[in-house]
């Protein structure tokens, strides 16, 4: 493990949320645009280190992105994540998949099955992604 946390001295991607809780971050991952993140402003390994309110309240976040994603992006499955192995501060990944993208099925982290596909995702797309984000309301 590092002992220096990513997560907490830097934004983690680009900011597009935030509350005292918790921060939606943009990854920056041509292969997979809309690539979002739900990173707790604290440092906190475990979900079983919060409380019930804020538990609840991180997955309320996490579930609201998962439908504006999927409102404005329409990819043929999400992916939830938070693994923490490499970072131990709590995040979830929420990952938009599209079967021609080049894991599929296999998670993002896995080898490659096939070339690098663009998602159909356009740059318009991606601004509604940003905006609509801006205006979450877990």
């Amino acid at each position: 493990m590092q002992s220096v946390c990513e997560l907490c001295t830097s934004m983690g991607g680009e900011r597009v949320w935030q509350d005292e809780l918790c921060r939606v971050v943009l990854v920056d991952d041509a292969a997979y645009p809309g690539f979002t993140r739900v990173i707790l402003n604290r440092h906190v390994a475990e979900l079983s280190d919060l409380d019930r309110t804020e538990r609840q309240r991180l997955m309320d976040v996490v579930t609201a992105v998962e439908h504006v994603v999927r409102d404005v992006l329409h990819p043929d499955k999400i992916n939830l994540a938070s693994l923490g192995n490499m970072v131990p501060h709590l995040h979830w990944h929420v990952i938009p998949r599209w079967q021609g993208d080049r894991h599929f099925p296999s998670p993002v982290w896995a080898e490659p099955r096939r070339p690098s596909a663009v998602p159909p995702v356009s740059e318009e797309m991606l601004a509604m992604l940003r905006q609509r984000l801006s205006l979450l309301e877990p």
